[in-house]
């Protein structure tokens, strides 16, 4: 959906971005590496508003923080 701007389930186009947010106690849409909300990784969904069919992504420029904390 955020590469082609359809829905994959349903190919509708009446889409929505719920930008990723990182709120107290670690609330909101992120992945925490850290112990306070500065070091929360931001997830941004897509949704789709006529099946509700939902994609979460990670910013490219994140992904070495993950792997820095998650990599086993």
């Amino acid at each position: 959906m955020k590469n082609t701007g359809l829905c994959p389930k349903c190919g509708s186009k009446d889409l929505l971005l719920v930008p990723g947010k990182a709120g107290a106690y670690g609330s909101g849409n992120n992945i925490m590496i850290g112990h306070s909300i500065f070091s929360a990784v931001l997830v941004n969904r897509y949704v789709c508003c006529t099946c509700g069919f939902t994609e979460e992504w990670v910013d490219l420029e994140d992904i070495p923080k993950l792997k820095e904390k998650y990599d086993q």
